[in-house]
């Protein structure tokens, strides 16, 4: 059984304006240190950022109206903490306490993934998939119910109706959609909105993409501070996620679809 969100869902759309201002931060600077947390809804955006990076708000209220159209921008930036700060002083080490967790995915998991983006590819707006064995829920806004039921003939499809869906309907907040994200892989920890050193972010994909490799769990834990995890140097595990992140074109295209 699994749940998929598209990148238009409420909390997805927080997702990827989080993502956003972290492509900002590195375009700024090769290792920032910065974590984001939006709440948007119902025309305003509340955007809190904690970094060591000077950022332009007027580049961040640009990203936020790029993907949420016309809302009001609530924009704070606060320094980050100097005890966080001085632990990547000397190179990179462990940036978060945590426990993680890679699990293989099934293939039910990825059959509702692929539908996901099938759907999305022509209905770029807010929709919520659910695949449950042979029983498929299909929840897309702003949709023809009947050529969804042409091609998915044995699908649920918006069980109350047409409806609108979106920000101006429903609230979204950062990784409040980590199942979406992370499938069997979900733990404590939130993947969007922080920079590499956060083990949210890089060991949580580590584990991830180790699991998908060798075809078993993958569990781990680590302390902020550790030199290494899983028995390699932290920053091993940094560059490895960072070239999963550049691959699929930055921290906002990461934030779309997650793991997977």
């Amino acid at each position: 059984m699994i749940e998929k969100v598209n990148p238009m869902h409420p909390d997805k759309v927080a997702d990827r304006i989080a993502g956003a201002v972290v492509d900002l931060a590195y375009k700024e600077t090769p290792n920032p240190k910065i974590a984001v947390e939006v709440l948007i809804g119902h025309g305003i955006c509340h955007t809190i950022i904690e970094t060591d990076t000077e950022l332009n708000r007027k580049d961040i209220a640009q990203a936020i109206a790029r993907i949420a159209g016309d809302v009001t921008c609530d924009i704070s930036i606060y320094p980050q903490d100097k005890h966080l700060s001085d632990n990547q002083s000397e190179g990179f080490k462990c940036g978060d306490n945590g426990i993680f967790k890679g699990v293989p995915l099934s293939a039910e998991e990825e059959a509702l993934s692929k539908i996901a983006r099938d759907i999305f590819k022509e209905y770029p707006a807010d929709g919520k998939y659910i695949l449950d064995q042979t029983r498929l829920i299909i929840c897309q806004s702003n949709a023809d119910k009947n050529r969804l039921k042409e091609n998915y003939p044995q699908a649920e499809i918006n069980p109350l109706g047409d409806w609108g869906g979106g920000i101006d309907v429903d609230s979204g907040a950062t990784n409040r959609k980590l199942g979406s994200d992370m499938a069997g892989s979900i733990t404590g920890g939130g993947l969007h909105g922080k920079d590499l050193s956060k083990a949210d972010v890089s060991v949580n994909i580590y584990a991830f993409l180790k699991a998908q490799k060798t075809g078993e769990t993958v569990e781990l834990c680590c302390a902020i501070g550790d030199e290494s995890v899983d028995g390699r140097p932290y920053s091993e595990i940094v560059e490895i996620a960072g070239k999963y992140i550049s691959e699929l074109g930055g921290f906002e295209k990461f934030a779309e679809w997650g793991l997977f």
